[in-house]
């Protein structure tokens, strides 16, 4: 793999100044935050399309925004291609600053974590072919810097089988013990791994761990991922009315194959 450099700071919401004599990359594509009823459709459409390939019946449920884009907590993000602007992939991140996880509707979160700033991160979709896994790589990258920028302390995610197994190579670890199973009320009462990882370590732990993506998470720049400055959930009325390098590919289709 192409040298990187060992610069490293937190990325998000720094200026331009900070990231001087870190690496650059541009990505094919933008992330943002959903503001307007339209980017929020967008992130439906890829949102029920990904499910729909491997959960049918689950993603007739998703056809339509659900009440939790509009929670407080709650920050959606889409992915476009800078070819023509399609939406390419989504995800949703909530926190639990307010008011509880959507997991925890399901189960009772140890003590240790669920006194700690929360984000749980949700529906995550993608565009299939090859350039969907270097989206959903960024969108996880969005989803870190998130959580720096609000001061997270864990980020949550759930994984049934297969998925688990891409987060378990991300270091996430099992919140209950056994790799045990729940059934979960806001995925279809499918059962998912509850997994956990702390954000203030995760450079360290990926270090360590001589982990592919640690270059493209924490010690390249990418201008295209912007997550701007915290922003107002939408109004629940609005509803109702450039190429990365070869090596940097090859380390994606590493981690999710």
């Amino acid at each position: 793999m192409e040298h990187l450099s060992t610069v490293s700071t937190r990325l998000s919401g720094v200026a331009p100044d900070a990231v001087i004599g870190m690496k650059s990359e541009r990505l094919p594509f933008t992330i943002k935050r959903v503001h307007s009823e339209e980017d929020l459709m967008k992130a439906v459409k890829i949102r029920h399309a990904a499910y729909a390939r491997h959960l049918p019946e689950f993603a007739r449920s998703l056809i339509e925004p659900e009440a939790c884009d509009f929670d407080t907590d709650s920050v959606v993000l889409l992915a476009e291609s800078k070819l023509d602007g399609s939406p390419i992939g989504s995800a949703r991140i909530q926190t639990n600053f307010h008011q509880p996880l959507h997991v925890e509707e399901s189960v009772d979160l140890p003590l240790w974590l669920m006194t700690r700033r929360l984000a749980e991160v949700t529906r995550l979709g993608i565009d299939e072919g090859r350039i969907g896994r270097l989206v959903k790589v960024a969108l996880i990258k969005a989803c870190f810097e998130f959580c720096e920028q609000n001061k997270v302390e864990w980020a949550v995610v759930t994984g049934r089988t297969p998925i688990d197994r891409q987060y378990e190579q991300l270091l996430f670890s099992d919140v209950f013990p056994n790799r045990e199973l729940i059934p979960l009320r806001h995925v279809g009462n499918m059962p998912h791994r509850v997994m956990a990882f702390e954000i203030e370590t995760g450079e360290e732990r990926w270090a360590a761990a001589q982990h592919p993506l640690l270059g493209f998470f924490r010690h390249t720049h990418h201008a295209d991922i912007d997550l701007g400055a915290p922003a107002l959930p939408l109004a629940r009325g609005a509803a109702a009315a450039g190429v990365t390098n070869t090596p940097m590919n090859f380390a994606i289709d590493g981690i999710f194959a």
